[in-house]
């Protein structure tokens, strides 16, 4: 029996037993635009919604930059407040479970914490739990104070217990909150990010793109996408885009995303004497535009990731990509793209490494490159299916 065969019948034994739906709750700190939150809506773009009812708990009242196409779909976000209060969470979080359930899964996306959501989830009947891992934490674990590394030590034990199963973006990421043995384990399985091909198809105008963000067309971008937050280290981004300009008098840096720490990379950016070279581009849902229309090579010097989702999607515009030797090689799919630095070489040294690899894009055509992406196990009718198959086998087993 291949693949297809067996998901058609796991599908059809669930059928049989009386539910027109499987029902699934996420839980997430909210629906913004993130990593996580951006596989979760690819995935609720093109899961079965005729089979499948995705609803989402937040730990948040404020708007989502999802929200609204959430409940388009018919899914619901429910806020469940006071996560650092466990009585008044876990009052709300049953409340949910009784108003808006029953569920079939509950799927967790909030790490350590997972823990308590699903000892939660398992008292109150819910048959799947499922704990997701989305980044590889060992390091800030191991900077944790005692009662800090108590936590992790509890919330991973209580993981463990009331987990039906647990999922990672990568082997790293597994090992991080599951054990460094979870390969011992057939609870603990990697689930591959999906991604979404079609917007990195077809013309795009480079010169209007540019235009738009206040770049010469002949300038020299280097671009970034992530949350203003210490692990994806723009502090040493602005370092090396203040070696390059040396060397590369129209260098431009485009930096993509919001966070806690903007304000004080827009002060560096000024320190450094770069203000007007550095474009602080803001929460956007044209990533695959921006990639393709404005920037020339992908800096990506994070401290560690669970995959790092974007990456993915440099690749898949073609962009050359120079990558933190701590981001898991699991995501290396255009190898000739992608360039692996030492964190621990100096600003000037990752300069002269980026100036070097910009010219790989001549090494691979972007048709080349999205095919690659297409064939590999990143692309979103895979991710799908390998995430379906999960939820049914662990329903059937019951």
């Amino acid at each position: 029996m291949n693949a297809d065969e067996r998901r058609q019948l796991l599908i059809t034994s669930h059928r049989s037993l009386g539910t027109d739906k499987i029902r699934i709750l996420h839980v997430l700190g909210g629906m913004d635009r993130g990593g996580v939150e951006t596989w979760l809506m690819e995935i609720l773009r093109h899961i079965d919604r005729d089979r499948y009812l995705m609803d989402f708990v937040v730990h948040k009242t404020e708007p989502g930059a999802y929200d609204e196409e959430v409940l388009s779909f018919g899914s619901r976000i429910v806020p469940c407040l006071y996560p650092s209060r466990p009585w008044a969470y876990a009052l709300n979080f049953q409340r949910i479970l009784r108003e808006f359930g029953p569920y079939d899964i509950v799927h967790s996306h909030v790490h350590h914490f997972s823990g308590y959501v699903l000892r939660l989830a398992k008292y109150a009947g819910v048959p799947i739990r499922i704990a997701h891992t989305h980044t590889d934490t060992v390091s800030s674990e191991q900077r944790g104070g005692f009662y800090r590394r108590l936590y992790f030590h509890f919330m991973k034990s209580s993981i463990n217990r009331f987990a039906t199963v647990g999922l990672g973006s990568s082997y790293q990421a597994l090992a991080a909150l599951f054990d460094s043995d979870c390969n011992c384990d057939p609870r603990w399985q990697v689930v591959n990010y999906g991604l979404d091909l079609s917007p990195f198809q077809g013309r795009i105008d480079r010169d209007l793109v540019r235009a738009e963000l206040g770049i010469p067309a002949d300038a020299f971008v280097i671009g970034h996408v992530g949350r203003f937050l210490a692990v994806k280290n723009h502090t040493f981004i602005l370092d090396i885009a203040a070696e390059v300009i040396q060397q590369e008098p129209k260098m431009y840096l485009l930096l993509v995303g919001d966070g806690l720490l903007r304000p004080n990379m827009e002060q560096k950016a000024v320190q450094l004497g770069l203000g007007d070279r550095v474009i602080f581009a803001g929460l956007r849902s044209d990533i695959p535009r921006l990639m393709r229309g404005a920037m020339d090579v992908f800096l990506f010097p994070s401290l560690y990731e669970g995959l790092g989702n974007v990456r993915l999607e440099a690749q898949a515009a073609g962009l050359p990509s120079v990558i933190s030797d701590v981001v898991p090689e699991q995501g290396d799919v255009v190898l000739p793209l992608v360039k692996r630095v030492s964190l621990s070489l100096p600003a000037f040294a990752w300069a002269e490494a980026l100036l070097l690899h910009r010219d790989a894009v001549s090494r691979v055509s972007p048709s080349d490159a999205l095919a690659q992406m297409a064939n590999s196990q990143f692309n979103i009718k895979t991710a799908v299916k390998q995430l379906e198959n999960i939820y049914l086998s662990q329903l059937i087993g019951l």
